[in-house]
Formats: C-alpha cells, sequence, structure tokens
C-alpha cells in the first residue's frame, strides 16, 4: 500500500512511524520535516499527504502534528478525505470501521512507539462496515464536500 506520510516536525514518533509503515511492506511518501526541503508547516504538509489520498496516487495517509488536531482540521478540507484523530487503538479501528477513514491522524505529543503500533495494527486490520446505515453516514458526509445539502 502507498501511503503518504507528513510531519511538521522531526520527532522520534513520525521517525519510527515511517520505518515502522516500511517494515509492514507499504511504501511511503514523506511530507513536511520528513523531506527536507518540504514545507513543514503542518496546513500545509498535512494538506499534502490528504491531497495525494484524494487525487488517488496514495491509498491512505498518516498526519501528524503535536496535538494532531491541526494535522487532522487541514486534512479534512481536501474533498474525499476522512481523517480521524485517533489516540487509541479502539478509536483507530472505530474510525476505519465505522467512518470509512483513509488519513489517520496522530499526536506527537500523545504516542508512545508501542501505542504507535497498537494503532497501526488496529487501523489495518479494520475493514470499513458494509452495515447500510454506516455506509449512509459516510455517504453523507461524502455529500458535504460538494456543498450538498445531507438531509
Amino acid at each position: 500500500m502507498r501511503i503518504s506520510v507528513s510531519s511538521d516536525m522531526d520527532e522520534p514518533v513520525a521517525r519510527s512511524l515511517v520505518a515502522e509503515l516500511g517494515r509492514r511492506g507499504h511504501e511511503v511518501v514523506p511530507h513536511g520535516a520528513l523531506k527536507p526541503g518540504d514545507d513543514p508547516q503542518w496546513a500545509a504538509c498535512s494538506e499534502a499527504a490528504a491531497r495525494e489520498v484524494a487525487e488517488g496516487t496514495a491509498d491512505q495517509a498518516v498526519v501528524c502534528c503535536w496535538t494532531g488536531t491541526g494535522a487532522s482540521i487541514a486534512a479534512n478540507k481536501v474533498p474525499g478525505v476522512r481523517a480521524a484523530l485517533c489516540t487509541d487503538a479502539y478509536t483507530a479501528d472505530g474510525a476505519r470501521r465505522w467512518n470509512d477513514a483513509n488519513v489517520l491522524a496522530l499526536s506527537l505529543r500523545l504516542t508512545s512507539e508501542p501505542l504507535l503500533g497498537e494503532i497501526l495494527d488496529a487501523w489495518f486490520a479494520a475493514q470499513p462496515s458494509q452495515d447500510a446505515e454506516d455506509r449512509e453516514n459516510v455517504e453523507r458526509v461524502g455529500r458535504l464536500d460538494t456543498g450538498r445539502t445531507t438531509r
């Protein structure tokens, strides 16, 4: 799987994320502080990673900033992106399962290396729900991208 990864800071957990994704056999496309010469601002690098998902040049993305909040907000401004800020494995599982999230947002402050592994395990193990109600909710979110009413 091709995964875009962005971080606004070159922190140990961001480097561990890139290494762990590589160990799991994913092709990693770095952005921000993880790519020399790139714009490290959280809004810019999160947008760049999310845009690759929306355009189909990446299967998924992981966006990181100190709290994860700014990265998730910026990523969610890209039409077609459903970014979820996940601070534990249960939330990561639910984000993929019920929300069909395609971008994982992480906090550089809160995510330890062991927790990172648990979150990634849950994220990649979960499959989007095929339940009609869950699918309708995801479709409603997609309509928000187009400016159409969700009613």
